[in-house]
């Protein structure tokens, strides 16, 4: 609203007399809030079930539901028009790396993803935007008959459809709702069966995601509320209480299945463990032998070694039977104090219990790290400077893959913000030598124009999850150096290493990079024809005709062939990581093979393919085949797909 409007509207309400009605309406408000919407609106059937119950007719049932719930479910599950381009520039060691960064609006890269890596991520994080009154610049929509998200347009501010959401606004919750339901319901089929997601969360929205958790994930697969305790000195100047935590929010896409790993006991638990008696068995520590459930069987004296004999205490009883104590004793495993006579305790040794410790749901920051330290990790990163507001700590990322993940698994983040997520997968990777992979997936939303991220040349938030990715690597690859270990440089295509020191430096460096991904409108051309009213139809139709040939002569002379072969492959369910191979043997036509590590296809996207090669694919039927429609004709189409069925593939 313009300042001019606002300024009349007031001034109008300055000079009218006392709204009762509006008085009158917040004082029932104030009385019975129940009867009001979430968005502050009189709830009419409310009411008149408060005035006349029996005149109110309806069925109820248990459900959670917001304006637009319906067409967000739609949305999540419409497929869309874009693709993904490869960013060779900005990639780092792309060969020898799995490890994706996608520039793009999150929804239309989780349908992307939704083919190929389906049931093949087995942790997703994410950190979205808390609902804070701001507006959020996400669309749900990425239509390739529309200007590209990243263009100015009437709806766009910044380049970026801007999705109002203020805390005025009557669907305030239900624009939250709307914007995180569609991408969580996507976001599942990513999960492996034992996979599990993670959702850092505040207080204003905690109680709606659990609701819409508990529908896209199930109830039954709730884990847990951790609570972080995000800072560690309270903030005096809060008008009520100091907010000193955030929620991490945990379901299982199967809870019988997954199962969190242990966390590595710490030096202070290990040194818990004493042997004051020497006992082979190594160090221990003592446990209580009651229990506060009574049964009058495990009511009984225990003698001594010194001759005393002990009781629990009144209403408390041991927690063995009197056979099960006599056998403890005899093992050695009852300590009875190193005088011999204190209240008896059973002994656990070390090497008895599980290999490290269960999770507890509230994480200290002495533990995983709080806001400010994560402030500290990224400035050090960009040499002092601070570009961006908002950053996770590194170890608190490092507590989730641990609880999560195995050395070879697959972590997604789809709202990848400054990149701490890779951050810390590329760290535990080089400190266990595991092989995780991450996908992180970040909007190209605008930096503000006098922040110092812009004027150091960071236009985008994808910029600096590039960067600050780029910038690990380069120091793990500056430590190996300085412990004259051997290592390529990522960044400069000049080596002198001989082929023996390539091949070590490689294993070395085995899996540290990324290769980046932008996301953009389809190569393939839309069908915009409209017939002229004015012609014939017998000249509509050759001028349909002359259409479809010139917009099939773009997929040759318009678009990059890389580009359209990425796609090709990713809407064949093939992974990113994929490589091509030239096929030497075709003399007719330029063929590729290619392959993720599991799917595998022959590609040709020549404008004509050749007779020669035609009656090779007839005869060769073991590889698939993908080539262009519209170098086929009838018959040769006709042919392939008689000899080769399902493994021949017209795009």
């Amino acid at each position: 609203m313009s300042n001019d409007k606002q300024h009349t509207e007031n001034s109008m309400e300055s000079v009218q007399s006392h709204d009762w009605n509006k008085e009158r309406l917040e004082q029932l408000k104030q009385l019975m809030p129940d009867l009001f919407t979430n968005d502050g609106k009189l709830n009419i059937s409310e009411l008149k079930k408060v005035i006349d119950p029996k005149s109110v007719n309806e069925t109820e049932r248990y459900e959670f539901r917001w304006f637009g719930k319906s067409n967000a479910k739609r949305e999540a599950f419409t497929p869309t028009d874009a693709t993904l381009v490869y960013d060779e520039e900005r990639s780092v060691n792309p060969t020898e790396s799995e490890n994706l960064i996608i520039e793009g609006e999150n929804l239309a890269v989780l349908k992307l993803l939704s083919n190929s890596y389906r049931e093949q991520v087995k942790c997703i994080y994410i950190d979205p935007p808390y609902n804070t009154g701001k507006d959020f610049v996400y669309s749900d929509k990425f239509n390739q008959d529309k200007k590209e998200y990243w263009e100015n347009a009437e709806i766009t501010e910044n380049g970026f459809k801007i999705d109002t959401n203020t805390e005025t606004d009557g669907r305030f919750h239900s624009n939250w709702l709307n914007m995180m339901y569609s991408r969580l319901l996507i976001a599942r089929q990513l999960l492996k069966e034992d996979g599990v997601i993670f959702i850092s969360i505040d207080d204003n929205e905690v109680h709606h995601l659990r609701k819409l958790c508990d529908e896209v994930f199930g109830e039954d697969n709730f884990i847990s509320n951790v609570i972080w305790e995000k800072k560690f000195a309270p903030s005096n100047d809060a008008k009520w209480f100091s907010d000193n935590h955030d929620h991490i929010i945990v379901y299982a896409k199967n809870k019988e299945i997954f199962r969190p790993n242990l966390l590595e006991r710490s030096e202070e638990a290990i040194s818990r463990y004493k042997n004051p008696d020497n006992d082979e068995r190594g160090v221990w520590v003592s446990g209580d032998m009651t229990v506060k459930t009574y049964n009058e069987n495990y009511d009984f004296e225990i003698t001594t070694p010194s001759g005393k004999k002990i009781s629990p205490p009144k209403g408390i009883c041991w927690r063995y039977s009197k056979e099960k104590v006599v056998e403890l004793i005899n093992d050695n495993r009852v300590w009875f104090g190193a005088s011999g006579d204190n209240v008896p305790r059973v002994k656990r040794f070390l090497t008895d219990v599980k290999d490290g410790i269960t999770p507890i749901t509230i994480w200290y920051h002495k533990d995983v790290g709080h806001n400010q330290s994560a402030t500290q990790e990224l400035r050090r990163i960009f040499l002092g400077e601070q570009y961006f507001d908002t950053p996770k700590p590194v170890s608190l990322l490092e507590r989730i893959i641990n609880l999560s993940m195995s050395n070879n698994d697959i972590i997604l983040d789809f709202f990848a913000g400054s990149g701490t997520t890779g951050q810390a997968v590329t760290e535990l990777n080089q400190e266990d030598g595991g092989n995780r992979k991450y996908i992180l997936v970040q909007l190209p939303e605008a930096t503000d124009e006098k922040s110092e991220a812009f004027k150091a040349g960071y236009k985008k938030i994808s910029d600096i999850t590039i960067e600050r990715n780029k910038r690990v690597v380069e120091t793990i690859q500056k430590e190996l150096k300085e412990k004259k270990e051997a290592t390529p440089d990522l960044f400069s295509n000049a080596s002198t290493s001989s082929a023996q020191e390539k091949e070590s430096e490689q294993e070395q460096l085995k899996g540290l990079g990324f290769k980046v991904f932008k996301l953009q409108k389809s190569n393939f051309p839309r069908v915009e024809f409209a017939p002229d009213p004015e012609k014939t139809e017998e000249e509509n139709i050759e001028l349909l005709k002359k259409y479809i040939k010139e917009k099939e002569a773009q997929l040759i002379s318009a678009f990059n062939k890389e580009e359209l072969i990425t796609e090709i492959l990713i809407k064949n369910g093939f992974k990113l990581n994929y490589t091509l191979t030239k096929q030497e043997e075709f003399k007719k036509n330029d063929i590729h093979f290619a392959t993720d590590g599991n799917k595998e296809a022959l590609i040709c996207l020549d404008g004509v393919i050749a007779d020669e090669t035609i009656e090779y694919f007839k005869t060769h039927t073991d590889q698939k085949l993908i080539v262009l429609e519209r170098a086929l004709d009838t018959t040769k189409k006709w042919n392939l797909k008689h000899a080769m069925g399902d493994k021949f593939n017209a795009f």
